[in-house]
């Protein structure tokens, strides 16, 4: 069953987009633009914005990028598992009663990819940001996106999922959108 995005509805989580991952990470630059953009909209729109780190003690924080724009807003949640469906994780999902989940990330094959799994799972719809998803390897995340488009999950776009949240032009938050997506 397709849904529409509703920002009452929706919230963003960022997963693992870690300094010493991203050196590895095939089109790293524009993963973290394009995710950049996301949490920026999502922000403008009041969308909630979730931040998963795996192993920060060895893989390093949150990028710059990223981290910066997180400064007003809740920690980061680490973990160990793979997946970021971690108590914490749905602990915030639960209590802001979202169901609407927007992913970005690496590695787009392992811990985007067992999230969305994880997600859908517990009944809760998932769109991927495809260009905010990355692998070392483009197989991989090539991959993994027809696996999580399969399993239920709709890949999409940044500004796709922008424009949905929005929903109409001629508005202050239009402009605001605007100015983040040119």
């Amino acid at each position: 069953m397709l849904t529409q995005m509703d920002r009452t509805k929706a919230v963003v989580l960022i997963v693992d987009l870690q300094e010493k991952l991203l050196p590895a990470i095939t089109g790293a630059t524009a993963c973290v633009a394009a995710s950049a953009r996301l949490v920026a909209g999502a922000k403008a729109l009041g969308v909630p914005v979730l931040v998963a780190e795996q192993y920060p003690a060895g893989l390093g924080h949150t990028c710059p990028e990223i981290a910066t724009l997180m400064e007003d807003m809740p920690r980061c949640v680490e973990k160990m598992a793979f997946s970021a469906c971690v108590p914490a994780i749905l602990d915030a999902i639960a209590l802001q009663q979202r169901q609407q989940i927007i992913i970005a990330g690496v590695e787009t094959h392992v811990c985007v990819q067992q999230t969305v799994l994880d997600l859908l799972r517990r009944g809760l719809r998932v769109w991927v940001c495809a260009d905010a998803v990355g692998s070392r390897h483009e197989l991989d995340r090539e991959i993994a996106l027809k696996r999580m488009r399969h399993a239920g999950a709709v890949v999409t776009t940044v500004e796709s999922v922008l424009f949905e949240l929005l929903g109409e032009a001629g508005t202050e938050d239009f402009k605001k959108i605007l100015k983040i997506v040119k």
